[in-house]
């Protein structure tokens, strides 16, 4: 059986935070098949957490790690305590010499997370569990619950929802990129020289809408996060076309799930104000059309005038979000 909550044992030794009133713990992995050094996962929750009988883990998405204080407060008024995890080679867990967010297989994030599934039943024995995932990292927890469940220990792992902030379930721009044909190149190309970027950093446009000293209301740190994206390579793409064909092809995450995203995409290069209301980073087209691939017992909401992450919106759609999340989990 793959690592689960079984492997872990003894305390948890945690450590201040750089976000105020936080703390966290540094998972120590193998090493990088992908030849980059050690690497580790970095877990991080509210410092005043009481232990709850419902608990969230939440994965980032591709430039990003968590900073987003406001959804944990949402949840904790909920009873919800959430644990937020920093995947290999991004945040809080990127090293020197590191390619940020580089891998070259999704699975590879399997192990971190069920550490860190460990360490939350280790502190919240019983507790059910709510898998949140934004972007890339929508994908990845939906590729590992299915893997989970085809294992079945779905159960064993107290898992009981999932829920998708615009998943990155399709390649956004021309459909050639998402042919047979450009899939095979793409695949043959990493194999030569899987860390060749295939597209630099961007314009920052939605970056720029977000961050609290141009256009935006959150602060966060532009060196984890910076506003044009990180660079993309070959072998990333490849592993993002691997694990997307997978999910076109139909899985089943085992628990009731919930789809949010914007109702419209936009274009990056758009003023400050068509940027501020719709998805500047994927075609909400694309989640429409492969949502339906992720399991049964759906919901899917498109949210008027949401940001490619809903929960980062303007405060009228920002709240939307969060109204639909509250009527779900108490569904859920």
């Amino acid at each position: 059986m793959a690592a689960g909550r079984s492997d872990w044992s003894g305390p948890v030794s945690w450590t201040e935070d750089v976000l105020p009133g936080y703390r966290q713990t540094t998972l120590a992995l193998e090493p990088d098949p992908d030849d980059e050094g050690d690497l580790f996962a970095t877990v991080v929750t509210r410092a005043d957490a009481a232990p709850s009988d419902r608990v969230v883990l939440a994965v980032h998405g591709y430039t990003d790690y968590f900073f987003n204080t406001e959804l944990v407060d949402f949840l904790a008024a909920r009873g919800y305590r959430l644990y937020a995890v920093d995947m290999h080679k991004c945040g809080r867990s990127w090293r020197p010499g590191q390619t940020p967010h580089f891998t070259t297989d999704l699975s590879r994030y399997d192990r971190e997370l069920e550490l860190v599934l460990g360490i939350m039943t280790a502190e919240n024995p019983g507790a059910r569990t709510v898998v949140y995932g934004h972007s890339t990292g929508g994908l990845v927890v939906s590729l590992w619950l299915d893997r989970v469940r085809r294992r079945g220990d779905t159960a064993a792992l107290g898992l009981s929802g999932l829920v998708l902030n615009s998943p990155f379930l399709d390649l956004h721009g021309p459909a050639i990129l998402r042919t047979a044909v450009t899939s095979g190149a793409i695949g043959a190309l990493s194999r030569v020289n899987k860390t060749r970027v295939v597209r630099t950093a961007g314009n920052g446009g939605y970056g720029r809408s977000l961050h609290r000293d141009y256009h935006g209301e959150f602060d966060y740190d532009l060196r984890w996060k910076p506003l044009g994206g990180f660079p993309i390579t070959v072998g990333w793409v490849h592993a993002i076309r691997s694990g997307q064909a997978r999910l076109h092809l139909g899985l089943d995450v085992g628990v009731p799930n919930l789809v949010l995203r914007s109702d419209h995409s936009v274009a990056e290069t758009m003023g400050t104000e068509g940027i501020q209301r719709g998805d500047a980073v994927l075609d909400v087209t694309h989640i429409a059309r492969w949502a339906g691939c992720i399991g049964n017992r759906q919901t899917i909401v498109p949210v008027v005038d949401a940001k490619h992450d809903v929960f980062l919106s303007l405060a009228g759609p920002r709240e939307a979000a969060y109204q639909e999340l509250e009527r779900w989990l108490a569904q859920l």
